[in-house]
């Protein structure tokens, strides 16, 4: 179903054992903090990516989990296969090694692997945080590889002559040929690229799910809650279309976090939600929609995120029942339990079968045909005011909420998938009750196809010109120290000027 991408960017994976530096180093060579650092070995399980920051050319960094870790919740081995499938897919190697803990017998071990590969590999001996460090690496060097940098990836020392070395092995950048029809271009490059965060309450099948999409074990996955830790990238193209997912941890109830790593977990995915252009809310179909699925719907309304549902383990939803009825059944129930997500299309998938799963894109394609769609800036106007003179405003304090001006905004960073931003602009603000814009959303809503797509109301106060009011026969404000003209006026100006006491 998901198309390989042929890449036109470089691949440098990061290995060694657990502790010594890596996602520190992956964070230093990506100008960003994506990896979780933390002094508990086996922090990092899965394969991360990102581009390497301030590269001549394209290139890309792996980290992975320690070769060689010895956790207690049995993902050693798993963590050791993601490693190797780095490796294979690398054109450059970059092994860390411990400075101040000099050479360990993992090291030698990994050492001999990776001689074994027939590829570039440069020695990071990081945690070289000063000059004095480096006389302490000649004990590194009977592992027999000509490129040694000295690094620290916590004060940045020797990063620049890492990536100038890194680039040198990496070799000539890959060749732009023109991309003919019917080809895949690069979604690193490409404005289409449409960034999906997979978020949800852990165990849900969330890791399944994407593992299911890419058709690779991308993600590791277990039974245990809380596999996955830190949020991971993969690039999939389907039907020419090039979409960017991000795996993330399980979402807990912030009374369940029991260890500092998981907190930095739930907030990465949180984060997660925020750089997303849809966000698809997996739940458990078996189990149905629970408190917690509610808060993450809760934060993905508050980001004002474009989003969808995907119920997944629908094998194990009424398995005998029709297939009809079963969706109708579903989808009843998660449009009631989540109906602030009203908006939000349910799609119901098994990716453990692998059954269904094209209805995910089929959903996104209709989010973003929605969000492709807009009125024009008057036609936009005269549905909003058909609607407030089928339905008036309340009044408040004998003041009622007036509509000068209405418009659909552009964000300034166009995006493939965007929220509608409406912007009225009226007389007070405080006059726009929640009641009556819930009734301009679902007007707008009945009239214009929003599938998917929260509408934000960016409320403006604005006093109306006197040209308008003047238009509408209304009268003008006496500016403060001029005179009125009028009867009034000259009647008061016969009898001469009252004295203030």
């Amino acid at each position: 179903m998901a198309a390989r991408i042929q890449r036109n960017h470089r691949i440098v994976a990061i290995v060694g054992r657990p502790n010594v530096g890596k996602s520190a180093l992956f964070n230093r060579l990506a100008g960003r903090r994506i990896a979780i650092v933390h002094d508990q070995p086996g922090v990092t399980r899965d394969r991360l990516s990102a581009p390497l920051y301030e590269a001549a050319y394209p290139i890309h960094i792996i980290d992975t989990g320690g070769i060689g870790a010895t956790l207690s919740d049995d993902f050693g081995e798993a963590v050791r296969t993601e490693a190797d499938i780095a490796i294979m897919s690398a054109d450059v190697i970059l092994f860390v090694v411990d400075a101040l803990s000099g050479i360990h017998p993992v090291d030698l071990i990994v050492a001999q692997v990776l001689r074994k590969q027939g590829k570039p590999v440069v020695l990071g001996i990081n945690k070289s945080d000063d000059p004095k460090h480096d006389n302490m690496h000649g004990d590194f060097a009977r592992m027999g590889f000509k490129t040694v940098c000295s690094i620290s990836a916590e004060h940045g020392r020797g990063i620049d002559r890492l990536v100038k070395t890194i680039e040198r092995d990496c070799g000539p950048p890959p060749e732009q040929a023109e991309v003919a029809e019917g080809e895949e271009i690069d979604p690193l490059t490409d404005p289409r690229t449409v960034r999906v965060a997979i978020v949800g309450r852990p165990n849900v099948g969330k890791s399944s799910l994407f593992n299911a999409i890419l058709g690779d074990d991308r993600a590791i996955v277990s039974d245990v809650a809380g596999t996955t830790r830190d949020s991971i990238d993969s690039y999939v193209n389907h039907r020419g279309h090039p979409f960017l997912l991000i795996d993330t941890a399980g979402i807990r109830k912030s009374g369940k976090v029991d260890t500092e790593v998981e907190a930095f977990s739930v907030k990465r995915a949180e984060r997660s939600i925020r750089r997303a252009d849809v966000v698809a809310l997996v739940i458990d179909a078996a189990r149905g929609v629970t408190a917690q699925e509610r808060k993450i719907a809760g934060t993905i309304l508050e980001e004002n995120k474009p989003c969808i549902v995907i119920a997944n383990k629908f094998d194990l939803y009424h398995p005998g029942g029709q297939m009809s009825a079963r969706l109708a059944e579903l989808e009843e129930h998660v449009k009631r339990e989540l109906y602030f997500l009203h908006y939000a299309p349910m799609v119901a998938v098994s990716a453990k079968n692998k059954d269904r799963l094209n209805k995910i894109f089929g959903a996104i394609d209709k989010v973003r045909e929605a969000s492709d769609a807009a009125l024009g800036t008057g036609a936009f106007n005269r549905l909003l005011s058909e609607a407030i003179e089928r339905q008036r405003p309340p009044a408040i304090k004998g003041r009622r909420f007036k509509l000068f001006y209405a418009t659909l905004a552009r964000e300034e960073k166009q995006r493939p998938i965007s929220a509608p931003r409406v912007v009225l602009f009226v007389n007070h603000r405080e006059l726009m009750t929640p009641t009556y814009t819930r009734y301009l959303e679902n007007t707008l809503r009945d009239k214009m196809t929003y599938t998917g797509l929260p509408i934000r109301f960016d409320v403006r106060e604005r006093k109306q010109s006197a040209e308008v009011m003047a238009k509408r026969g209304g009268g003008t404000r006496k500016p403060p120290g001029q005179k009125r003209e009028g009867k009034r006026e000259v009647k008061s100006g016969g009898k001469g000027k009252r004295s203030r006491k």
